[in-house]
């Protein structure tokens, strides 16, 4: 059995539960339009794929996407609803990611934006356990390009073969395994343990 030395995470969907539909019903009460016609008018403006990468500054990407609402959203209101998708507790233990850490070199992997990251650095004490964040807004390209691939595994510092990871996005999984990397599609804290087993990866909770 091959050993690993890295284990990579992404962060929504597999540390951090994700809520969607909150947020589009808090717009909804405040700009009048159905919550069902949220996402699309987002999506219609292409401007997250850019703030996701860093193209676009916080503030520039504030701007252009109250505007698309009309311009009835106010700032303080955008900013606060757009953190409200996350649920408040992790979906991962934290004792689970302290095990892991005495054994391997812990990397987050995600497609974020400097807005939510903030939020989810002060909210979510575990991640600051992590040895490195490769973050797509700060990296210049988010999964499944290669590059954001490429800049995990030099932050993990050791090659494709000796990384594991996990992803909700099979699209994401598939990217990473096409870099190289052995790579497990999430679906509960159950079935991770269960792929990381049969790895031989090891950890011991408190």
């Amino acid at each position: 059995m091959k050993p690993y030395r890295a284990l990579i995470f992404d962060l929504g969907g597999v540390i951090v539960g994700l809520d969607f539909a909150q947020g589009y019903e808090r717009i909804s009460q405040l700009c009048g339009l159905p919550a069902r016609e949220i996402p699309q008018r987002i999506r219609a403006t292409g401007l997250v794929p850019q703030f996701e990468c860093g193209a676009l500054g916080a503030e520039e990407f504030i701007h252009q996407l109250t505007k698309a609402f009309d311009g009835k959203l106010s700032r303080e209101d955008f900013v606060e609803i757009w953190s409200s998708i996350f649920r408040p507790e992790p979906l991962l233990p934290e004792s689970f990611f302290d095990a892991l850490k005495q054994r391997y070199r812990l990397v987050l992997l995600s497609n974020t934006n400097s807005l939510h990251f903030e939020v989810l650095e002060a909210r979510y004490p575990l991640l600051r356990g992590f040895d490195a964040k490769v973050l797509s807004y700060r990296v210049g390209a988010a999964k499944p390009d290669a590059r954001i691939y490429q800049a995990a595994l030099e932050a993990a510092g050791c090659r494709p073969e000796e990384c594991f990871f996990t992803d909700d996005v099979l699209l994401y999984v598939e990217g990473a395994r096409a870099a190289g990397i052995d790579a497990e599609l999430f679906t509960d804290f159950a079935n991770l343990q269960a792929a990381l087993k049969q790895r031989g990866i090891r950890w011991e909770e408190s």
